[in-house]
């Protein structure tokens, strides 16, 4: 029972940090994409800000990672 236990916080650590990054780059890439039409020249930013959320998923993997290799 203890390694279901495990494996389910391993699976909510790693997907709701994807739900969460999923909804985030959705509204920032809309946003982007009318940025960039207005300014093109801040392409880099809105593609650096589009790659911020991703921690949250490598942070998730991580801790998911430490759950189930503790």
């Amino acid at each position: 029972m203890e390694k279901v236990l495990l494996g389910f916080a391993a699976a909510l650590a790693i997907g709701l940090p994807a739900l969460a990054t999923g909804w985030a780059q959705s509204k920032i890439g809309a946003a982007g994409a009318g940025t960039i039409a207005e300014k093109p020249e801040l392409t880099g930013t809105v593609i650096i800000l589009l790659a911020i959320p991703e921690t949250m998923v490598i942070l998730g993997f991580v801790v998911a990672t430490m759950i189930l290799y503790r």
